[in-house]
C-alpha cells in the first residue's frame, strides 16, 4: 500500500498519486538581478533565488524575513495581478551547482498584504488548495521521494537546472487534506525548535564577538580575587612568546578513520595515524581559502600540513587559549595591515613572529581565557542540539512521507 512507515493511528487511508502538474500550475516569474534591489524603499518586494537558498525558511513568513525591495524607477504595470505571489505558493529555485540545493524552495504562509514577485532563476508553483494544504508543501517538496526525482530532472554540467516542464511530470503520493495538515502541524513544530536553537546560537555568536572587542581593547577589565584591579598589561611579539613552526605532511598523507587530528589549510580538520607534536598549540592557514580566519586551538597529539602554521611551546606567563581568543578577534586586520593589502592572500611566518600582542598578566589571561570558554561551550551545545534536531527532521521527512 501507498503509505508512509510513520504515521499519525487515527489515519488508515491509502495514499493517492498524482502528477505534480494536476495539483500545481505555474506563473510568470521575472529576472531582475541583485542590482535592480534594495533594502530601503519601494513598492513590490522579489524573491531572489539566491535567498531561498541561504536565508528564508521552509515556511515563508514574510513578516519575520528581510526581503529586498524592486528598485522604484523600474517598470512593473505589464505584470499580471495573477503573477504576484499569493499565500500558498511555493517559489522554487531552478538553478545551483550543486545537487543538493537544486529545487530548494519555500511556501509562502503570510504574505500580510504585500506586493510580492517571484524573481531571478524561480520557479512560482501555486497549488490548488482544495487539494493541497496551506503549509504542507513546503515539506513535501523536501521528502525523499521528491528530492531524488528533483536531482532526477536537473539537467547541466557546471550549473545544474530544472524547469517547470520537468517539474509537472513529476510523481506525488499525498494523503488527503487532513493528514496533510496533520503532518504539516507537526514538523513546523519541529522547524520552530530549529529557528529558536540557531537564532539562540547567533546571539551566543553577536554576544561573545561583542564582549571580545570590549575586553581585548580592555573596556572591560577582570579583578582578583580580592576585588582589586591586575597590573598594567604590556605588548610583547608572537616571536618571543612561543615557537612557530611549519608541518612537514601533504593531503595525501590524511587517513579518513586515523588516530590523530590533521590540520589542513581549510577549516576541515582531517584525520592522520602519524602525530608531529603533542600539546598547546595554535594552528592558523599559511595561505588558500579562509587564510587568516581559520584557527584551531588544540591541546593533544596532532600533525599539520606543511603551509600551515603551529604556534607552540608557550613561555610560563604566557597562555595559548588566550592568544587563540586574540587570534579570533584581531588577527585577521592585523594581518591585512602588516602585508599592505586589502585582502589576505597569505601570511608569511615573519608577519606573524613581529606581531605585537596585548598581554595581561597570566591569572587575568586564565580568566579571560576560562570566561570566553564557557560562552563557546555553550555555542557548541547549541550546534549540537541543532546538528541533532536536523537528523531528527530529516529522518521524519524520510518516514513521514511516501
Amino acid at each position: 500500500m501507498n503509505v508512509p512507515e510513520l504515521r499519525f493511528p487515527e489515519f488508515k487511508q491509502e495514499w493517492i498519486r498524482k502528477k505534480y502538474g494536476d495539483v500545481f500550475s505555474f506563473r510568470i516569474t521575472n529576472s531582475y538581478s541583485r542590482e535592480n534591489l534594495n533594502y530601503d524603499d519601494g513598492f513590490v518586494k522579489n524573491i531572489h533565488y539566491g535567498d531561498i537558498h541561504t536565508k528564508f525558511n521552509t515556511l515563508f513568513d514574510i513578516s519575520k524575513e528581510v526581503v529586498p525591495f524592486i528598485n522604484s524607477e523600474i517598470k512593473l504595470k505589464n505584470i499580471s495581478l495573477d503573477n504576484y505571489c499569493k499565500e500558498g505558493d511555493l517559489l522554487i529555485a531552478d538553478a545551483s551547482e550543486d545537487y543538493e540545493d537544486v529545487g530548494k524552495c519555500i511556501e509562502i504562509l503570510n504574505i500580510n498584504g504585500e506586493k510580492v514577485l517571484s524573481g531571478l532563476h524561480t520557479i512560482l508553483a501555486r497549488p490548488d488548495l482544495y487539494k493541497m494544504a496551506l503549509g504542507f508543501n513546503g515539506y513535501l517538496m523536501k521528502s525523499e521521494n521528491i528530492r531524488l526525482q528533483i536531482k532526477t530532472i536537473a539537467q547541466g554540467s557546471k550549473v545544474l537546472s530544472i524547469s517547470s516542464k520537468r517539474l509537472a511530470d513529476l510523481n506525488l503520493i499525498v494523503p488527503q487534506i487532513p493528514e496533510q495538515k496533520k503532518i504539516a502541524a507537526f514538523l513546523t513544530v519541529v522547524d520552530y525548535k530549529l529557528i529558536q536553537l540557531k537564532k539562540k546560537k547567533t546571539l551566543l555568536e553577536q554576544y561573545k564577538k561583542g564582549v571580545m572587542q570590549k575586553i581585548f581593547s580592555q573596556e572591560i577589565r577582570f579583578k582578583n580575587e580580592n576585588g582589586k584591579e591586575f597590573p598594567k598589561w604590556m605588548k610583547e611579539k608572537l616571536g618571543v612568546v612561543c615557537d612557530i613552526n611549519t608541518g612537514n605532511k601533504n593531503t595525501q598523507d590524511r587517513i579518513e578513520d586515523g588516530l590523530y587530528p590533521f590540520f589542513v589549510r581549510s577549516n576541515t580538520v582531517e584525520k592522520i595515524n602519524s602525530f608531529s607534536y603533542d600539546g598547546e598549540a595554535i594552528l592558523t592557514s599559511g595561505d588558500g581559502v579562509g587564510v587568516g580566519k581559520n584557527f584551531h586551538y588544540v591541546n593533544g597529539k596532532f600533525d599539520f600540513h606543511q603551509r600551515v602554521y603551529c604556534l607552540c611551546k608557550f613561555k610560563k606567563e604566557y597562555l595559548g587559549l588566550y592568544i587563540y581568543f586574540v587570534f579570533s578577534e584581531q588577527f585577521y586586520n592585523r594581518a591585512i595591515k602588516l602585508s599592505a593589502k586589502n585582502s589576505v592572500d597569505s601570511v608569511r611566518m615573519d608577519m606573524i613572529s613581529s606581531m605585537e600582542i596585548d598581554f595581561p598578566s597570566l591569572p587575568e589571561q586564565t580568566k579571560i581565557a576560562n570566561f570566553l570558554s564557557a560562552i563557546d561551550e555553550k555555542i557548541n551545545h547549541c550546534s549540537a542540539q541543532i546538528e541533532k534536531t536536523e537528523l531528527w527532521k530529516k529522518g521524519l521527512l524520510q518516514k513521514m512521507f511516501v
